[in-house]
């Protein structure tokens, strides 16, 4: 990857534009390299950038373009939603670069090209989806990125949240307040958390509050500014849940979303929010949906043939469903030239 030291100088020059350019304090200008890893150093119009050579170019393109519109104030908001354009670039490693999360696993890869490809969507999109059947690293991996992303002070605190709902079973009454009720569900998270930080660690940063874990009907009414946010077991959740969860999302925020959607708990008839938000929000500009099959898992060789299996037999269902549909619709249609009843 190579480095280089970009200079420019705007002209014409404008104080009022450089002022606005740069924001109180430079504070936009730390916003850029926060986002992007580029130093950026100036003196009145002369800029000087240092960093990788792509994003020091991208980064030279945006504050252009920044520039040119800076007659007025910029507003935080809309930085961020010109940085949306150029994340991709300058946050994505390219197609053969090795993507280093900063974890106490040092060994932490994609072992497969689906999990790959995702991390490379959460590290290029502001929300990205990790849909597939359990064991293919959906979680792990998206709370890894989550510690790699706050490690590099890119977000300032850690978000997870899961619906409660139960698999299938009715536990009742659960004993405890508040954080011991909603323990079980939340299990997974901690594991995860626990592996990749270390329990002293995770401890550490629930205590500073940069590390929070809640169920997910406690995020209504709250804007996540500033954090990496994951959404658990997301086929659990309702259409209204799933839009109230997403619209929770603030300026500088990462969110993924992951789920299994063949192993819906809601009640019988129930839409799953996740489901829906792959339909409606497949072509939103800003979202990645990564889909992951039974070859991305990576437990027990037997769980991968379990899977093969369930799906292998949920789709003669659904084909003998769509026959039965069809040969009930036909017999319902009168045969051609046939009279209706009499009168």
């Amino acid at each position: 990857m190579s480095t280089a030291t970009l200079r420019h100088a705007f002209t014409p020059a404008d104080n009022t534009r450089l002022a606005h350019l740069c924001g109180p304090l430079d504070e936009h200008l730390r916003v850029i390299e926060q986002a992007s890893g580029v130093r950026i150093g100036h003196r009145h119009e002369a800029f000087t950038l240092r960093g990788e050579r792509a994003a020091a170019e991208r980064v030279l393109a945006l504050l252009q373009s920044l520039y040119e519109r800076a007659r007025r104030p910029i507003a935080p908001e809309t930085l961020q939603l010109a940085l949306v354009d150029v994340t991709q670039g300058l946050a994505a490693p390219g197609a053969g670069d090795e993507i280093v999360l900063h974890t106490r696993r040092t060994d932490l890869a994609g072992r497969t090209p689906n999990q790959t490809r995702y991390l490379r969507n959460i590290l290029a999109h502001d929300i990205t989806f990790g849909i597939g059947p359990a064991g293919t690293g959906k979680t792990f991996l998206a709370v890894a990125c989550a510690v790699d992303a706050l490690e590099r002070s890119q977000v300032q605190r850690i978000v997870l949240t899961r619906p409660a709902v139960e698999a299938g079973e009715r536990l009742g009454f659960l004993p405890g307040d508040l954080t011991q009720k909603v323990d079980p569900y939340l299990r997974p998270l901690y594991d995860a958390l626990y592996d990749l930080m270390g329990f002293d660690r995770v401890h550490k940063a629930f205590e500073r509050a940069t590390l929070e874990i809640a169920p997910l009907a406690f995020m209504r009414g709250r804007t996540l500014n500033h954090a990496f946010v994951i959404l658990d077991e997301a086929q659990n959740t309702t259409p209204e849940q799933m839009k109230m969860f997403l619209t929770r999302i603030g300026f500088g925020s990462k969110a993924v979303v992951t789920g299994d959607t063949s192993q819906i708990d809601l009640p019988r008839g129930a839409e799953s929010g996740l489901v829906q938000a792959e339909r409606v929000l497949r072509r939103v500009r800003g979202l990645a949906f990564t889909h992951f099959t039974a070859a991305d898992i990576v437990r027990h060789p037997l769980v991968a043939r379990i899977v093969e299996a369930y799906d292998a037999a949920r789709a003669v269902a659904d084909d003998a469903g769509k026959a039965d549909s069809a040969g009930a619709a036909a017999a319902a249609r009168p045969a051609r030239g046939a009279k209706g009843p009499a009168a």
